[in-house]
């Protein structure tokens, strides 16, 4: 295997890689916006059609009826997470390598760099849920046709003083069940096709971006691949009405199995992977040209 990428900077880490998840998020969220509203729509009733006949009708639809600022709602929640979310994220993936390191010039296998990726799920847990419950229930607002929060933090506030703490950090179970396994998958595919994309007598180091951007967007791919079905349950759970699921994603589970069938776990998957690659690729596209400008900005930083 080649040789493990030298650690960098933590605090250009955390810029670099919020850079990067700004990029991915604008990038990404007309698609996730289709996603969350193609996994929460109501079941159609006999003899009606769906509300949203697939990915295209759903953005064709939203984009007629709200404009491009519905395509873009809820993006504020992501936007001011991303930052921490990604900082946290790669020091997460860079202490479960250290921890599985006798000697720091040791080489860890594939599954250990699925187990450290999975370590990195679990730090950004506490970062994400609140801000996919919010993103999620701003996204579905527009399209039940009741505006009840008029903004990210009107959410919070609301959420907060109708529900408490535990309110804004609803579905935070089901966000570990995604974020774990998919982080894991993601970051182990990351550093296999880094490997596969490393000429004969080079240094990982040494990548091209582009090659290095195609390694991101593929392995955005295998990370939602494992992540959709348990994304399904928790965008379902999160904007579910208090009381709906009191089993959690148990009852969430069985309500879909028996009206929806096996399939519906995989609601919104054509508009995620139509999301993942450009997603991922804008997000370390971002994070090369960030590091790039930190090292001849502040090459001691």
């Amino acid at each position: 295997m080649a040789e493990q990428p030298k650690p960098i900077s933590p605090l250009k880490n955390l810029l670099a890689g919020g850079f990067g998840g700004v990029c991915l998020v604008f990038v990404g969220h007309p698609l996730d916006t289709v996603k969350v509203r193609l996994q929460t729509q109501p079941p159609s009733l006999p003899g009606q059609p769906p509300m949203y006949s697939g990915t295209f009708d759903c953005f064709r639809k939203t984009l007629f009826r709200e404009g491009l600022r519905g395509l873009y709602r809820g993006m504020a929640a992501p936007i001011i997470g991303v930052t921490p979310m990604f900082a946290v994220c790669f020091f997460g993936f860079g202490l479960g390598k250290k921890l599985q390191q006798k000697h720091p010039e040791d080489v860890l296998s594939y599954p250990q760099l699925f187990a450290a990726g999975m370590l990195s799920g679990v730090f950004t847990t506490g970062i994400m849920t609140p801000g996919e419950r919010i993103k999620c229930l701003l996204q579905i607002q527009a399209s039940s046709g009741k505006t009840k929060y008029t903004g990210t933090l009107d959410c919070a506030k609301k959420l907060y003083q109708e529900f408490g703490i535990r309110g804004i950090y609803k579905g935070t179970v089901l966000t570990l069940m995604r974020d774990v396994p998919a982080s894991g998958m993601y970051f182990m595919t990351y550093e296999w096709l880094k490997n596969i994309f490393t000429p004969e007598g080079k240094r990982v180091s040494e990548l091209s971006v582009p090659r290095i951007l195609v390694a991101g967007g593929i392995a955005g791919i295998f990370n939602w691949a494992v992540a959709i079905p348990p994304d399904v349950l928790k965008s379902r759970f999160q904007t579910a009405p208090p009381g709906k699921y009191p089993n959690g994603f148990r009852d969430v589970l069985r309500e879909l199995i028996r009206d929806e069938g096996v399939t519906s776990l995989y609601k919104g998957f054509n508009a995620v992977m139509i999301r993942a690659f450009p997603a991922n690729a804008a997000c370390f596209l971002g994070f090369e040209v960030a590091m790039k400008f930190l090292n001849w900005a502040t090459p001691n930083l």
